[in-house]
């Protein structure tokens, strides 16, 4: 007869053996890595794909390869020019040795962010307002420079960082636009002065060129007198020549 109470060890033992094979089972993506720790010592690197651990001996630390994208938090940067700005910017990063990121620093991620808090107030706070908004590029590569060499013995790998948004105070906004303005009149001024040196250059170059030949003139008038019929205008001009009055002009003085 069949005794159900009999089987009760078996099946527990089944049921145990199930549970130890199925914590002692890992599965690990292509872009993740596990950092094993076998009784607190480290055992090395495991995945991607399929892999076993001792349940209770064995601790695994997930770490992702992938790129990560962090935010700086506005920051309240003195320039060297003393302005006061709220800086915002944005750093690409990944694990390269996943050892060294679980290893050597307690929390890369919160470490790569404070570093990069403190590195973005350091760095500009050593230029000045104008070089900050012209020279963006070149900040951003000092910037990932110094995070690199600083992030490099932890493992992770500075790809590019971008400052992202800087906001000015509205006395400098308006400071600023008011340059601006009076620069593009600068511009104007200089390009209306170029332009009325150049007509007078060509009307100097037309007198002579009148002067050496009197029909050319004669043919000017006549050509000057066509183009105000054409539009239909009865006023007629005609020109008299200064010598015609110069005497008249020499009298009065005399008077």
């Amino acid at each position: 007869m069949f005794n159900l109470f009999n089987y009760i060890p078996v099946l527990f033992l089944a049921v145990l053996f199930i549970m130890f094979v199925a914590s002692a089972v890992r599965i690990l993506p292509e872009y993740e890595r596990g950092v094993l720790f076998r009784l607190g010592r480290l055992a090395g690197v495991r995945g991607p794909g399929l892999f076993f651990i001792i349940p209770g001996i064995d601790r695994l630390v997930r770490v992702t390869l992938r790129t990560v994208v962090m935010d700086v938090p506005p920051q309240d940067v003195i320039t060297h020019d003393n302005v006061t700005v709220k800086v915002s910017a944005v750093i690409y990063f990944r694990v390269m040795e996943p050892q060294r990121a679980v290893v050597d620093v307690e929390n890369y991620l919160y470490a790569t962010s404070q570093l990069s808090q403190t590195t973005l107030r350091s760095v500009l706070g050593q230029v000045d307002l104008d070089e900050l908004l012209a020279n963006r590029e070149k900040i951003n590569k000092e910037l990932q420079e110094i995070l690199d060499r600083h992030t490099g013995p932890w493992g992770v790998k500075v790809a590019n960082v971008e400052v992202k948004n800087i906001d000015l105070p509205q006395e400098m906004q308006r400071a600023i636009a008011k340059q601006a303005e009076a620069e593009r009149e600068r511009r104007a001024k200089i390009i209306h002065a170029e332009g009325e040196l150049q007509a007078s250059e060509k009307l100097a170059q037309a007198a002579t060129t009148l002067a050496a030949e009197p029909t050319a003139l004669q043919l000017r008038y006549l050509q000057t007198l066509t183009e105000i019929a054409a539009e239909k205008n009865s006023t007629t001009i005609f020109p008299i020549p200064i010598d015609l009055i110069k005497m008249f002009l020499e009298r009065g003085n005399k008077v």
